[in-house]
Formats: C-alpha cells, sequence, structure tokens
C-alpha cells in the first residue's frame, strides 16, 4: 500500500528528528521563550525581509486559523472567504465557534476574484441595514488554494489594494506555503506576501515539520496580548521548543524551500503518469495536489493499493479524486503508481 492522501501522512524530515535527538537533554524555558524559538524567529524575519516582524508558534493550522481570526475581529465582525476557503468547508465551524461568521463569496477554481470582492464589499457596506448586519472585518485567502491554484501577484496586489479600499486586514493561511513558492508557475515570492497582507503564516505540518505553523505578522501589528489570547485559545504548547526546534531546522540552509520544490518535481512526474495512462486532469494544478476524474470502477479495482482522498462526484460512473506528493514522496513512490494504474 502507497499513499498519495495527502501531504502530512509522513512523520517529519529526518534533520528535525535529528536535531531533537541531539538537544533532546538540554534544559529550555517553557512556552516559546526558548533559544531555538528565538533563532528561527530571526531566520524568518531575514528571509521575508522584515527585521521589526512579529513571529508566533502555534500547534496546528485550524488552531491557527480559529485564533488569528477571533483575535482580530471585534465582536459584530465576520471574515470574508471563497466558498471553498478552508474555514469555510473543512474545518468543523471553528470560526463560527469563536462567534464570528464566516461570510462566503463564489470562488474560481479556488480563488477569490479582486472585483467580485470589492463589488460584495461594496454591497455589504452600503447596505442601509448595514448596522444590523455583521460586518466585514477580514479578508481570508489560501495560497495555495483548496484546489493546489495560486494567486498571481497582479491578483494578489489587487486583493490587498481593496483590503486597504475597505481598513480591513487581509489573512492569508499558509498551510501548504512553500509548495506554492516553489511552484514552476508562481510569480510570488515571500518577500511579495509579506508585502502584501497583514497577517500570514508558514505552514510546517504539511511542509516537513512533525506539528506547528509559525505566524507572522510582517508589519508588526499583532493583536495586544495576542500571546496571552494563544493560549486561550488553546494552541499554546509548553515545550514551546517543540516549535522553535523544527522551524529553526526548516529555515536553516533554505531546507524548507529545498523540500517543497521536491515535492513539486514529483508532482509532476505524477502527472505524468496520469497523462501517460490517459487519465483526464479535473484542475491543472501547478503545485502539490494534483485532480483527476477517474472512473468508479478502476478506483475499486485500486483501492487495497493506493489511498488517494475522495474530493467529488464527476458523474453516475467517475469521481474526482485527489494525489498529493510531499517533502516525502520517491520516485519509487510515483514507479509503483505507475504500475499499479
Amino acid at each position: 500500500m502507497i499513499s498519495f492522501a495527502s501531504d502530512y501522512t509522513e512523520g517529519a524530515h529526518p534533520l528535525i528528528l535529528k536535531a531533537f535527538v541531539d538537544t533532546n537533554y538540554e534544559q529550555t524555558p517553557g512556552y516559546g521563550s526558548d533559544r531555538f524559538c528565538d533563532s528561527a524567529k530571526e531566520k524568518i524575519k531575514k528571509v521575508i525581509g522584515k527585521p521589526d516582524a512579529q513571529v508566533f508558534f502555534l500547534v496546528g493550522g485550524t488552531q491557527t486559523n480559529s485564533t488569528v481570526i477571533a483575535t482580530m475581529l471585534s465582536d459584530f465582525e465576520g471574515v470574508v472567504s471563497a466558498e471553498t476557503g478552508h474555514i469555510n468547508a473543512h474545518e468543523a465551524g471553528a470560526v463560527e465557534y469563536t462567534g464570528h461568521k464566516v461570510m462566503s463569496i463564489p470562488h474560481h477554481l479556488g480563488k477569490i476574484d479582486p472585483d467580485e470582492l470589492e463589488q460584495k464589499l461594496a454591497i455589504w457596506t452600503g447596505d442601509d441595514s448595514y448596522d444590523h448586519m455583521v460586518h466585514p472585518g477580514m479578508v481570508y485567502i489560501s495560497h495555495p488554494t483548496e484546489y493546489g491554484t495560486l494567486y498571481t501577484l497582479d491578483e494578489l496586489t489587487r486583493i490587498s489594494d481593496v483590503c486597504k479600499k475597505y481598513e480591513i486586514p487581509l489573512f492569508l493561511d499558509g498551510a501548504r506555503l512553500g509548495y506554492g513558492l516553489m511552484s514552476l508557475s508562481t510569480d510570488v515570492t515571500i518577500q511579495d506576501i509579506a508585502n502584501l497582507v497583514d497577517v500570514f503564516y508558514i505552514g510546517g505540518t504539511k511542509v516537513g515539520a512533525l506539528c506547528g505553523e509559525a505566524v507572522v505578522f510582517p508589519k508588526g501589528r499583532a493583536p495586544k496580548h495576542f500571546f496571552t489570547m494563544i493560549k486561550q485559545h488553546g494552541a499554546l504548547v509548553a515545550k514551546g521548543r517543540l516549535l522553535g526546534i523544527q522551524f529553526d531546522t526548516l529555515f536553516t540552509d533554505d531546507l524548507y524551500f529545498k523540500i517543497s520544490r521536491h515535492a513539486i518535481d514529483m508532482a509532476e512526474k505524477l502527472k505524468a503518469v496520469f497523462i501517460e495512462k490517459g487519465i483526464p486532469f479535473f484542475i491543472d494544478s501547478p503545485t502539490n495536489q494534483q485532480f483527476f476524474i477517474m472512473e468508479d470502477a478502476v478506483l475499486d479495482k485500486i483501492k487495497d493499493k493506493v489511498t488517494y482522498s475522495w474530493w467529488e462526484k464527476y458523474d453516475e460512473t467517475h469521481t474526482v479524486v485527489r494525489f498529493a506528493t510531499s517533502w516525502a514522496t520517491t520516485e519509487e513512490n510515483i514507479e509503483m503508481l505507475r504500475q499499479i494504474l
């Protein structure tokens, strides 16, 4: 059995495991006040080109999304997201659980259109009943999106401009950020993101870490007492070194970017296999998440040999499925899949 179900089915990169072992008996302060967290923060600030940025380490993506959104919004505000946005579709109502409505708008292969966003904000804020409504207080996007698609620099700039016009923050979910940044067809850099958004996070869980996400406020405008509120939301690790060691390792010698590029290279090889077998794409994704239209009969035959993610029904006899590569995918995995198909 081989798995292409997701990009976090493996444990952690060997260099991270080695760093854990090498530092295991070192005694450090808790809650992120250790030398590893300090070092990781400085490396992240350097790579994004923002020496005054604020960086915080949280345990996982859902905790990160709900904590950032809840702490940045007023009680009467909601967050604008694509219908397919992770916070709207796959986080079990975690944002609504904090008392904030997810205000969904149409998507285009997972992305928000800047013009549609501005039109929607104009309608909401121009409504005569505005004072009786949930106010749009933030815009949420992910890069890559749920469909593995990417925003162009122009699209990201235009969305940023819309947010500035309406004086609301732009939040970028970077759970798979490495795979987006190292895509062969992107024109967006991590420095561009730092310049255009108000808060984003660098995903570790899906990009080589055992767990953890690095939340970055590039302009140094974290909510007041953000650290305390991280703890209040159950997203703070007592042994903060667990996250510091991982991100310090990932941002040493460009490891984060190298292993992300590896996943992209493996995705290109995976795509070639499906093309060879005549299996059509549902979306020609430029990242590590690949979507195909497969016959249900074929899926039934391979179910005991390979795992993948069910996505949606295509018609009565076909299903859209997702195959994801990761930092740990090997060429041997791709060849095994080719033989299975």
